[in-house]
């Protein structure tokens, strides 16, 4: 397969998926599909040099901009007006739900700041999972600075190896430019992270809905999108102010 060949190849993967998307009401998601399917397909167009085929990669050009378009200036308004709401489903033994698939349309060039709510930042996967998040932040394209972290104390460790295993995180992430504030409360319930971009996400497990590896050496145990999930809701929101007050 030629190296175009193979630009076009993922190009149509991309492109199924965004329409797979945009059919579910997954709009945000199917957008961001549709940008990276596009990009995908303009190089596949540059790239070729038959006139019959060029006007065909156009039409299809147009029609997946055209739609992409519409589907923007639907997340808009309904971003605008307080509207938008979108519940994402995700069933016992689910794959495919890393924290970058689940939170890749929402992180954009205009994140800086971050609160995560979760009583469960505890025992060592746990902080795995939160570490992960954090990776999944600073990789881009946004340009965080700031995470704040509210969870609860883990008071059973006595060697507080949660204390330890937060530090080490905030050493860490201090290295990229990132600082972590960590604050604790002994009556948090809720399990929600806010972006200062607007957008709200709250799981109803929190960041600790995946099931544990059957081994170090097991599928999933280093890939998330491979790693099976408990049955958990998501509800996106997008708010013009997600920091309570």
């Amino acid at each position: 397969m030629s190296a175009l060949a193979g630009v076009e190849n993922s190009a149509g993967v991309v492109l199924r998926r965004a329409v797979e998307l945009d059919g579910n009401g997954r709009y945000q998601e199917s957008l961001v599909c549709y940008q990276e399917g596009i990009e995908l397909l303009l190089q596949v167009l540059k790239g070729t040099k038959d006139e019959t085929k060029k006007h065909h990669y156009r039409q299809k050009l147009r029609s997946y901009m055209d739609r992409a378009e519409q589907i923007k200036h639907h997340v808009l308004k309904e971003k605008e007006e307080g509207k938008y709401h979108k519940q994402i489903k995700i069933v016992e033994n689910a794959t495919g739900y890393s924290y970058e698939n689940l939170f890749k349309p929402y992180v954009d060039e205009t994140l800086t700041e971050v609160w995560v709510e979760d009583p469960y930042i505890r025992h060592m996967h746990q902080m795995y999972n939160f570490l992960r998040f954090c990776e999944m932040l600073i990789k881009g394209p946004s340009k965080v600075k700031k995470i704040n972290l509210l969870t609860s104390r883990d008071e059973e460790n006595v060697k507080d190896q949660q204390m330890s295993s937060l530090q080490e995180i905030k050493n860490s992430l201090q290295e990229f430019g990132v600082t972590l504030e960590v604050t604790f409360s002994s009556s948090i319930h809720d399990r929600e992270i806010r972006f200062n971009n607007g957008w709200m996400i709250k799981i109803g497990r929190g960041l600790d809905y995946f099931k544990k590896p059957q081994s170090r050496f097991s599928i999933g145990y280093c890939d998330y999108d491979l790693r099976p999930c408990y049955e958990t809701s998501v509800d996106i929101f997008h708010n013009n102010h997600t920091r309570k007050t």
